[in-house]
């Protein structure tokens, strides 16, 4: 029998690649979203989830700046929803990977984060995410916590098509913070990823995101190079800014366990940049 995979936040920009990745890799893939399944109400979840092998957690509240207003939302999706699959997973015997992020970590750091290293949220989401870490480890069971970053993926609005956008309006300068670095992440090659431990059966926290890293202003250029290379990116500090959500400096993710784990490197985040552009019919 095929394995069977059920993805919750299946419209989403990863949830969306994840049940194509699952069919592509021979798994029964089984979607879910909103208004089938809200990870908000316990009841809902455990009416909704099917029997299955493995239930990855797709869905999530991710707009950083509105969580420093909406703290309650945040924590219901990110925190309490993920409680709340926790406990059917457990009780019926579902594994469980659950998609967190670089944000649970405070970005003071000057070299990648591991695994090991001790969460320190700076904001509500990052904070609302690690709420939801700590509840899956409560649960028990069998769980992998996966924790990736700078997602971009051709469903649902994302940097690189905000970039591309802005060129395309032959804006007079396209101001990019220089002072925040990280790893941009294909959400086609995440998605492989994850059915890539799910076939090994892993557990435990792993770190997932692209190979290398580059300032948001670095990715920007890159972006535009390719596009339109007469656009003018201009480097600004993230004080300029006046976010309303603090984000971390430097929040790169070590990748070297999932190497090790299934001898298959992520990409380059220039190799996903190329790749997303060609989807998107701009390469």
């Amino acid at each position: 029998m095929r394995t069977k995979i059920v993805v919750l936040g299946c419209n989403g920009m990863l949830g969306t690649d994840l049940v194509k990745a699952c069919d592509a890799a021979g798994f029964q893939a089984i979607g879910l979203d909103l208004p089938q399944l809200d990870v908000r109400d316990f009841n809902s979840v455990r009416e909704a989830m099917p029997q299955a092998d493995w239930a990855v957690n797709c869905a999530a509240y991710t707009r950083v700046d509105d969580a420093e207003s909406n703290r309650h939302e945040a924590f219901a999706v990110n925190g309490e929803g993920a409680h709340s699959l926790a406990r059917v997973c457990v009780r019926r015997g579902i594994k469980l990977l659950h998609i967190s992020t670089d944000y649970v970590f405070d970005g003071r750091k000057s070299r990648p984060y591991v695994e090991m290293d001790r969460p320190d949220p700076l904001g509500v989401y990052g904070a609302s995410k690690l709420a939801g870490e700590k509840a899956v480890r409560a649960e028990g069971g069998h769980f992998l916590i996966l924790r990736t970053q700078s997602l971009f993926g051709v469903r649902g609005p994302n940097f690189v098509r905000a970039i591309v956008q802005k060129a395309a309006r032959n804006e007079e300068e396209i101001r990019v913070v220089e002072d925040q670095v990280s790893s941009p992440t294909y959400t086609v090659h995440l998605a492989d990823a994850i059915t890539r431990l799910i076939r090994l059966d892993k557990q435990g926290v792993v770190h997932v995101s692209a190979s290398g890293a580059c300032s948001w202003f670095e990715f920007a250029r890159a972006i535009v190079e390719r596009v339109r290379p007469e656009a003018k990116v201009v480097a600004i500090n993230s004080s300029e800014l006046k976010r309303p959500a603090p984000r971390p400096a430097y929040s790169v993710l070590d990748n070297s366990l999932y190497n090790a784990w299934t001898g298959h490197p992520m990409p380059a985040w220039s190799e996903g940049l190329d790749a997303y552009l060609k989807e998107e019919g701009y390469a």
